[in-house]
């Protein structure tokens, strides 16, 4: 017999797997809520990256990370293999943000951490799945959309590594602004020289962002100037991007039957 003790425990993960999966109106309503706290996490993250640390900033960063850590909480004991997701790239970046928020030690220096807190939009795909079936403008340009918010990802996350590293050291990098220009500077290959990285470290941080600030606006390009697909799933071949008029897949010739929107 289930001891009287399991099962609320049990009515109380069922309750959480049908917030964070299930497909209700609840459920859907709980996961935008989510997605608005990570935004919002953003915002104040990449605020906060140009300001002076005051008390007011520190008491908004415990909240975050307390906040943060019963989202983590509630994913980790919802989830049916604990193990194999401990060690998920996305897991590994939440656990790196709660640190810093949590972790007074971090202080403005490891501020950078926070924005590893991004990487929780580009790893939740049940929620990209919901995107696509709201909002046709997501759907019609999610490439796009997810091109920009890598690169601005890559960009925060090296201006926090750049000041990081530098500030102690560096008199050409004296705030989060001197950081950013020059990761931009960078990554765009002007380099106009006023502001360098001295010494072995410095020089590969600057061919790092260069080499993956080049992908990255290749990669950018590359989406917004290619002819537009749709997403549609071939049910012979599996294929999923197809012209917005085809009537065959083009991989195997079966027939499609791609929703029309209408004009």
């Amino acid at each position: 017999m289930i001891s009287q003790s399991a099962q609320p425990n049990n009515d109380f993960i069922r309750t959480l797997r049908a917030l964070y999966e299930g497909n209700s109106y609840q459920a859907h309503r709980f996961r935008y809520g989510l997605f608005v706290f990570d935004l919002t996490t953003i915002v104040f993250i990449i605020a906060t990256s140009f300001m002076p640390r005051v008390t007011l900033i520190e008491v908004i960063d415990v909240f975050f990370g307390v906040a943060l850590l019963a989202d983590f909480a509630a994913r980790l004991l919802i989830s049916r293999t604990k193990l194999r997701d401990l060690v998920r790239l996305s897991t590994l970046a939440d656990m790196v943000a709660l640190i810093s928020f949590l972790g007074p030690i971090v202080g403005e220096g490891g501020g950078f951490l926070r924005v590893l807190r991004t990487l929780r939009l580009l790893h939740t795909y049940a929620f990209l799945k919901r995107l696509r079936a709201d909002l046709p403008f997501f759907r019609q340009n999610e490439e796009a959309i997810l091109a920009v918010v890598n690169l601005l990802v890559f960009i925060f996350v090296m201006t926090g590594i750049v000041y990081w590293t530098q500030f102690p050291n560096n008199p050409d990098i004296h705030n989060y602004v001197d950081a950013l220009y020059f990761t931009v500077t960078s990554l765009t290959t002007t380099g106009f020289g006023d502001i360098t990285l001295p010494g072995t470290l410095g020089r590969m941080i600057s061919v790092f962002i260069m080499i993956c600030g080049v992908t990255l606006f290749l990669r950018l390009a590359q989406v917004l100037f290619r002819p537009h697909k749709v997403r549609f799933r071939c049910t012979h071949c599996g294929l999923q991007r197809h012209d917005p008029d085809a009537v065959h897949c083009k991989a195997c010739g079966n027939l499609l039957n791609i929703p029309d929107e209408g004009l």
